[in-house]
Parts: structure tokens; C-alpha cells; sequence
């Protein structure tokens, strides 16, 4: 039923989406029946996989080092109260700047190349890794921190050994937030600057109106992004058994 119920729901969606197209006669350049992106696919298959991988490795990438930044940077935060209360006002406010704005700066500064992609996907995913590890940190119960104090467990063993292992399910809820944003932030910084990617795809394409393509690049960072998430949440169930987070995707 896991797999059943996303498949019937994806293609009631496309049969309704089709249904309207025939229904209210609306021209292909505005709204392209399923039909007309499948067919748009066909005609570019390799083009369209080639730019997909492009996206795919900037996403990966900024991702991947999101985590490096992002769950020592927590640590540091959770160990210290002043590196919490320097760094923590820092980190809201970066979030909360659109990362639009931020784009063509990033794109000035680092040129047109991978480099600015992987960047916008960092500060689009820095911030859910952040908090979640920080929250995961705090959340240990206390009478598991006296048990461990009473065991005269040092603080090194309490911090990693302890409030880390107990923060690791609440971290890979962070995880799964970012993989989605990753792909979100690659497009960002593609649509600002960029000559290759999904997002320089869809940007070229609406200046050409040709929405079919523009769809079916959608489509593929649909599904791109949801195998990412549920390659997470697998690979959370195989690395964090004894969570009961993965039993909610």
C-alpha cells in the first residue's frame, strides 16, 4: 500500500490534468496535456538527462556539504553558550534573506560556473541541519544525562556518545527537509546564472514558450527530488533502527 497509494494519487492528478486540457480546450503553449510532455520528452531524452545530472550533482554536492558545515557548527553551538548566542541571531537572519536576492550576488562573486550553484544549495540547506542537530542535542532526557553523570562518564562521553546518538533521528529530520531544498536551491542558482541545468532548461524554455519542455524538466526535479528524500529515509532506517521518525514516509 506504500507504493500503491503515491501511484493511484499521481495518476489521478495526471488524469485530472489531462481531463482539463481537453475540457476547457486550453492551447498547449499555456498549459501542455501530459501527452504533449511526454512526447516533448522523446524528442530530447539525452539532452534532458544530461542537464538532469548536472542539477543532480550541484544538489548532491551543496548538500553533502551543508553536513560537513552544518552539524559540527551545531555542536559548537550546543557546547558553548556564547558561540550560541553570537552565531544563532547570524544564522535566522541569513535565513530568513530571500535566496533570490542573494543569487546574482553569489553568481558575481563566484562566476557562472558549479561553484555558485553548490553555494546557493548551502545556504538554502544550512539552516535545517543546524537547528535540528542543535534541537536533537537538547532534547536528551535528563535522567539520562544524571545516569550518565552518575556513572562518572566524562563530558566528552555524555556530549558524543549520548546527546549525539539520541540527536541523530531529530538530525535526519533536518536531513530530509534539505535534500528537497538542495534541489530548489541548484535551481535557484541556475535560473540566476547558469548554461546548463534543469533550471537554465526551464528559464530558456519559457523565453521560448515552448512549455512542454519546461514541464518536462519540472517532472524530472519532481522525481529527483523524491528519490533523494526516500533514499534518505532509507538510508535513516538502515543507519537509525531504532527510530520511529521513518515510519511516518
Amino acid at each position: 500500500m506504500k507504493v500503491v497509494l503515491p501511484v493511484l494519487g499521481l495518476l489521478a492528478i495526471i488524469g485530472a490534468w489531462w481531463l482539463a486540457t481537453i475540457v476547457f480546450g486550453i492551447e498547449p503553449f499555456l498549459v501542455p496535456s501530459p501527452a504533449d510532455v511526454v512526447a516533448e520528452f522523446l524528442e530530447v531524452p539525452g539532452y534532458l538527462l544530461e542537464q538532469s545530472l548536472i542539477t543532480l550533482w550541484e544538489a548532491v554536492s551543496g548538500f553533502g556539504l551543508s553536513i560537513v558545515i552544518g552539524v559540527p557548527l551545531a555542536l559548537l553551538i550546543v557546547g558553548s553558550t556564547v558561540l550560541e548566542r553570537m552565531f544563532y541571531p547570524l544564522l535566522v537572519a541569513l535565513n530568513a534573506v530571500p535566496k533570490v536576492a542573494i543569487a546574482p550576488i553569489v553568481v558575481v562573486w563566484f562566476g557562472f560556473g558549479i561553484s555558485s550553484k553548490v553555494l546557493m544549495v548551502v545556504l538554502v540547506c544550512i539552516f535545517p541541519i543546524v537547528i535540528s542537530t542543535a534541537s536533537g542535542m537538547k532534547s536528551t532526557p535528563g535522567e539520562l544525562v544524571e545516569l550518565f553523570r552518575s556513572l562518572d562518564a566524562s563530558r566528552h562521553h555524555e556530549f558524543f556518545k549520548l546527546r549525539l546518538r539520541h540527536a541523530v533521528p531529530q538530525i535526519f529530520v533536518g536531513l530530509k527537509v534539505s535534500i528537497t531544498l538542495a534541489v530548489i536551491g541548484a535551481v535557484i542558482g541556475e535560473f540566476v546564472g547558469s548554461s546548463a541545468g534543469l533550471g537554465y532548461v526551464i528559464s530558456l524554455s519559457g523565453g521560448s514558450a515552448n512549455t512542454s519542455l519546461a514541464f518536462a524538466a519540472m517532472a524530472l526535479l519532481a522525481i529527483m527530488s523524491v528519490a533523494l528524500f526516500y533514499g534518505l529515509s532509507y538510508a535513516e532506517r538502515k543507519l537509525v533502527p531504532w527510530s520511529e521518525e521513518h515510519r511516518v514516509v
